[in-house]
């Protein structure tokens, strides 16, 4: 049989997803603004002065 979730643990559980989502989140963002810089960097700075 199983037995019910505690309110207790639910809301650790609640905490842990939350803390592993923002961590995910930080990664993704740290991620995606490397990959930026170093096409930045792998072009060079006349990439900015181009006419669009």
């Amino acid at each position: 049989m199983v037995e019910p979730v505690k309110r207790d643990e639910a809301a650790e559980a609640a905490a842990r997803r939350r803390r592993r989502s923002i961590a995910l989140g930080l990664a993704l963002a740290a991620f995606v603004i490397i990959v930026y810089v170093l096409t930045i960097v792998k072009m060079g700075p006349a990439v900015l002065d181009r006419p669009l």
